[in-house]
């Protein structure tokens, strides 16, 4: 229940800290004849400004703000929300123009002023970084290269609409008014020194280096690094780390990858990665020795959120297995007496990463493991085809409603095994699901 009221305090101290300035705004005397339309394209102006300074915090990787959602979820939150932001954006100068046809004669160039320009610099700013981000992979935009102009542009952007506020006159003409938009940008410089500064260089006082890597099935690697001269870090089974490798903390090139280690054997990390871009392409040729940087453990995906459940059941597609397998190792380890079930889907058994081990894990714990291929060959006798609520009804034991469900793999699975499941009658809130493509 913590989680729960944490969570409830974090969506309020969001909610307080995009509405505030705007109530600002009418702080003092107001003169007349601005009409409703005009102030109202202000508040939405005002908004999508006070939103645009928060996209940075939700990105922060803040550990104590994101404990009760999961860093993935803040990622997709902060995914939606830009587009009510870029809804706000839209309709602040298109209420104007509509309600206020003199607007049009001031946007014309030789009546344009710095302030103006910079608001329309800034929108044009946010529908690139809108379309960039939305369509990266149909564009064929490079991760590192887009992350490195996504944070680039935004910057840009937000400074640009902050010069375009200082235009507005009368609505932040008293001193109470510019000290709130003054703390809105000390704040940000904080933020940026933190993230840029303070953090890349923790990591770098705290390395790793890399032991092995180990081939796996289905065309992945795993990692294996260790702490260089430190302890190294707790983490619950489950969660993932931002991992930099060929590269400093300060040069931004870094990717989340889950943790597929036991949480009870912290005095290494492993990192099972499938081949899928030129970073992860990379991996197999990483040399003993090569020093890597983490910023972590993150996330909620983990069994010891849900401690006292009579049991769990694990859904996987793919490389989705290397969290769960992060799980099932851990209660190996502690040598669990519950009873668990794994459906574990894939192409062919050839592809079915961890499959050797998955079979010696079911000497060590109680795991029912349901094997799902998609293309067998002709003498396979398990599950063909995708997963189906049919399926999990004839696997799931008798009091599946007690059990928590971990799910992770490619979303269109995820989210047919979430609606199949609560067909199914399981409680939406023992669903949990871990979300691989948020950045």
């Amino acid at each position: 229940m913590r989680y729960f009221y944490w969570g409830l305090f974090w969506i309020s101290v969001y909610l307080i800290l995009v509405i505030f300035p705007c109530l600002v705004m009418f702080y003092g005397k107001m003169p007349g004849g601005s009409g409703f339309w005009w102030d109202f394209s202000m508040v939405l102006g005002f908004a999508a400004a006070s939103m645009m300074a928060i996209m940075f915090f939700l990105t922060a990787r803040f550990k104590r703000a994101s404990l009760p959602f999961g860093v993935d979820i803040i990622y997709y939150f902060h995914k939606q929300i830009s587009l009510l932001l870029l809804l706000f954006i839209l309709a602040h100068p298109l209420i104007l123009i509509v309600s206020e046809p003199v607007v049009v004669e001031m946007l014309k160039p030789k009546l344009l002023n710095r302030y103006m320009a910079a608001g329309i610099v800034s929108f044009v700013l946010v529908i690139f970084i809108m379309v960039s981000s939305l369509w990266r992979k149909q564009l064929g935009l490079h991760y590192d290269n887009w992350r490195i102009a996504h944070i680039f542009l935004s910057a840009s952007a937000f400074l640009l609409a902050l010069v375009h506020i200082l235009g507005v006159s009368h609505y932040i003409a008293t001193p109470e008014k510019r000290i709130v938009w003054g703390a809105i940008m000390g704040c940000w410089f904080l933020l940026l020194l933190y993230v840029r500064l303070v953090k890349p260089i923790s990591q770098m006082q705290k390395p790793y280096e890399v032991t092995k890597v180990i081939p796996e099935r289905g065309n992945a690697y795993t990692l294996v690094v260790a702490p260089v001269q430190h302890a190294g870090i707790r983490f619950l089974p489950g969660q993932f780390v931002w991992l930099a490798m060929w590269s400093s903390p300060f040069s931004i090139r870094e990717h989340p990858f889950s943790i597929s280690s036991s949480a009870e054997e912290p005095e290494e990390l492993r990192f099972t990665i499938k081949e899928l871009g030129d970073f992860t392409r990379r991996v197999k040729d990483a040399p003993s020795g090569l020093p890597v940087y983490i910023d972590g453990p993150y996330g909620a995906f983990s069994i010891d959120r849900y401690a006292a459940a009579p049991g769990y059941v694990f859904i996987a597609g793919g490389i989705g297995i290397a969290p769960i397998m992060s799980m099932l190792r851990t209660l190996a380890g502690r040598k669990d007496k519950r009873s668990h079930v794994l459906f574990f889907a894939g192409g062919n058994l050839d592809k079915l990463t961890f499959y050797e081990e998955l079979l010696e894990l079911q000497k060590k714990i109680a795991l029912h493991m349901i094997i799902v291929l998609e293309k067998p060959t002709e003498n396979w006798q398990g599950e063909t085809g995708f997963l189906t609520g049919e399926m999990f009804g004839r696997h799931l034991p008798e009091n599946r409603n007690e059990l928590e469900y971990f799910i992770c793999g490619p979303v269109p699975m995820i989210h047919l095994a979430e609606k199949e499941l609560n067909r199914l009658g399981i409680p939406l809130h023992h669903l949990h699901s871990e979300l691989f493509d948020f950045v």
